[in-house]
């Protein structure tokens, strides 16, 4: 993969991933932006014309502080304003299982923007399983740090939960990718069952059919 940091090394590797799926010059909606991170390196990586809605104030402060044209807004309800195909991509990175109705709001992406990025955290993965076999207890880690009675993920799911949803929705996966715990591409192609069992994290390109 190409070097997307333009010399900053303290980009996430997940999102040099997310940024790697989007064609240079498109027009993006970062949805649950954050401080804008993500879309600062599309903007310097990518030329894109960005657009990003955040829920938390402080990540809306943060991201405009950057320079970057972000509003505050949530996924569950607000996403139904934005008009049909009005974004070339609409992503959706590490938040799909903090929201209401992950449902609505995969068909609000796919309906605004001509393609989807979602990457989540994938609660199938073997480290996952050994915790909940081992300790009987919800798992806490540095990809999962919260406590269960305090956690802002509200609906955990696995790769293959991911999938079956595709399916549901209508939902073409044009580009699917395994992340490890450090954020990095496992270096191999692999059925699904294997993917759900060591990849710590999925990326996943789509398209409405």
């Amino acid at each position: 993969m190409a070097d997307l940091t333009g010399g900053h090394a303290d980009v996430r590797v997940d999102l040099r991933v997310v940024a790697d799926l989007v064609e240079p010059g498109s027009r993006v909606l970062d949805v649950g932006c954050g401080d804008g991170e993500l879309l600062a390196l599309l903007e310097r990586t990518r030329g894109v014309d960005a657009r990003g809605l955040e829920l938390g104030q402080d990540g809306v402060r943060d991201a405009v502080a950057r320079g970057l044209s972000v509003i505050q807004g949530d996924a569950d309800s607000d996403l139904a304003f934005y008009p049909d195909g009005a974004f070339d991509y609409a992503i959706l990175s590490q938040t799909i299982q903090a929201t209401r109705n992950p449902k609505r709001v995969l068909e609000d992406l796919l309906r605004i923007g001509r393609r989807a990025i979602v990457s989540f955290p994938n609660f199938g993965h073997v480290d996952v399983r050994l915790r909940l076999l081992f300790t009987g207890r919800m798992p806490v880690s540095s990809r999962l740090p919260y406590s269960w009675y305090d956690t802002p993920n509200i609906h955990f799911c696995t790769m293959r939960d991911f999938v079956a949803l595709c399916e549901e929705v209508g939902a073409t996966v044009e580009r699917a990718i395994a992340l490890d715990g450090n954020g990095k591409k496992l270096p191999f192609n692999a059925p699904w069952w294997v993917w759900n069992l060591i990849g710590a994290q999925g990326v996943f390109l789509l398209s409405k059919r």
